[in-house]
């Protein structure tokens, strides 16, 4: 009995120790990208409650929206709140404007209890395929709001950062010791580099394994993951065995190469899609995300930056207004479907770790979907045009080889295409018309991994918000109409 009570003491203690390893490794201050991209938003209100009931303590936003700010205010939430490429001109060319923008979007927010820790200065300026469209926007830009944050007297507390691909920098051996910035952009990098020091900011960087795997099919796969790679890159003393630690001290080296070794570096976007792609699917996704996890949870960082690693896993909901320029796996980045739907099990280390929490209290339109009529024959010379304009105006990265819905067959690829456009126009009879090719059914056609979604109410935020104020406010709003209308009478 004595051994078996110690067992269990042994238990209880070994369970404390990793959870204690979890909080002091940091990584129960785990963060997540918040894009809004969506025909279909939740209620802003809503993603805040996700966000907290799955432990996330911190959020990354791409540009400043008043509904999603609103939500943030005393939710104790540490915010990044993001400028948009497209602003970046105005931002680098007016004071006046980022002195307003800074007003308007943290100084407001900040009084009102919204926790702004960082302004993200544009969102990856320097790709390479924007063709060097922001290269003389971006410095003076983050100069500027540096410049207002300090007028406002909130230098201290809030710090400047400018999220970059991990394309800015890199090794001409695949070795990290051999990083630096890119030769094109290195005056620039370290004209930022220097700012950010200066100031008390950090290096923003994201890291995607999964874009290296999509471009190169002869990528060695496991070293995208974190099991340990089978063909590993010695470098010196040092051996990588995962392309995160790899390309994370790329970046290292090629600050303390210019003399800026101990720049803190932030992981800005990090993650793996479910759709859209051979390579993107749950199970992938799943493995990858708690690899990660897993591996920053140890709290040993990375052999040249050891320590607790500061990220923000990307991304929450998927975004089906995204371009898919980048690939039709573009709109499938979030660990929640856009209603909110936990796609696979994850173990984020923090106290709420008892695997991913769906989003609570959703509306969804009624159950019907909108499917190809089956006395529709498939040499219908109307069908190609109709599904060609659905995917248009729809999404259609769900279909394809390999992915969610890669084994319907023709007329089940229709009826996804057709249902896709019905859902994203709120049901409306009409979106399921397509030249009488197609019909309205009761019975969900969804199957093995192809879910026929039905769409969220999009206005459910303002119910709630009706909800709120209660039947007095509502009967109050009944009496002041039926007066108008006695008065216009």
């Amino acid at each position: 009995m004595g051994s078996g009570s110690g067992h269990g003491a042994a238990a209880v203690a070994v369970a404390l120790v990793s959870w204690l390893c979890f909080a002091s490794a940091g990584i129960d201050a785990i963060g997540a990208n918040w894009g809004t991209q969506t025909s279909h938003p939740l209620p802003p209100d809503t993603v805040v409650r996700m966000l907290k009931d799955n432990g996330f303590q911190k959020v990354k936003l791409f540009d400043a929206e008043d509904a999603t700010m609103n939500a943030l205010k005393k939710s104790g939430l540490e915010v990044m709140v993001g400028i948009p490429n497209d602003m970046l001109l105005t931002m680098a060319t007016s004071m006046e404007s980022a002195e307003k923008w800074v007003d308007t979007n943290v100084s407001s927010y900040l009084n009102d209890g919204v926790n702004i820790r960082y302004v993200a200065v544009g969102n990856e300026p320097f790709l390479e395929t924007y063709n060097g469209s922001f290269l003389q926007t971006t410095y003076p830009a983050i100069r500027n709001i540096q410049s207002a944050l300090i007028k406002a007297a909130l230098g201290n507390q809030v710090k400047v950062t400018c999220p970059l691909n991990a394309d800015v920098y890199a090794t001409t051996t695949t070795k990290p010791s051999d990083g630096d910035f890119r030769t094109d952009i290195h005056d620039l990098m370290i004209a930022i580099v220097k700012l950010l020091s200066d100031n008390g900011g950090a290096f923003t960087v994201n890291i995607y394994p999964f874009i290296s795997l999509y471009i190169d099919p002869n990528f060695p796969v496991d070293y995208a993951f974190f099991e340990g790679a089978s063909s590993p890159i010695v470098d010196g003393s040092i051996t990588y065995t995962n392309m995160f630690d790899a390309n994370h001290d790329t970046l290292i080296w090629a600050l303390k190469k210019n003399g800026f070794g101990n720049l803190p570096v932030i992981v800005g976007e990090i993650g793996w899609p479910t759709d859209g792609d051979r390579n993107a699917n749950a199970q992938m996704a799943q493995r990858f995300n708690q690899g990660f996890m897993t591996h920053i949870a140890s709290g040993r960082g990375t052999p040249m930056r050891p320590g607790p690693v500061n990220a923000y896993l990307f991304s929450l909901i998927d975004e089906d207004e995204k371009s898919i320029q980048p690939g039709n796996f573009e709109r499938h980045w979030g660990i929640f479907t856009y209603d909110g739907l936990q796609k696979y099990q994850l173990n984020l280390g923090t106290a709420n770790s008892g695997g991913l929490v769906r989003a609570k209290g959703v509306k969804y339109l009624e159950k019907k979907w909108c499917v190809l009529k089956p006395s529709v024959s498939l040499t219908d010379p109307k069908l190609a045009d109709n599904v060609g304009y659905a995917c248009s105006m729809a999404d259609c990265t769900s279909l394809g080889y390999k992915t969610s819905c890669g084994m319907l067959d023709v007329r089940g690829n229709i009826s996804y295409a057709f249902n896709n456009y019905y859902q994203k126009n709120d049901q409306d009879d009409v979106a399921c018309g397509f030249q009488n090719l197609a019909t309205t059914t009761g019975q969900d056609p969804s199957t093995g991994t192809c879910r026929f979604g039905i769409m969220i109410e999009v206005d459910s935020a303002f119910s709630l918000r009706l909800q709120r104020f209660g039947s007095n406010f509502l009967l109050m709003l009944l009496l002041v109409l039926l007066q108008l209308c006695l008065s216009f009478s």
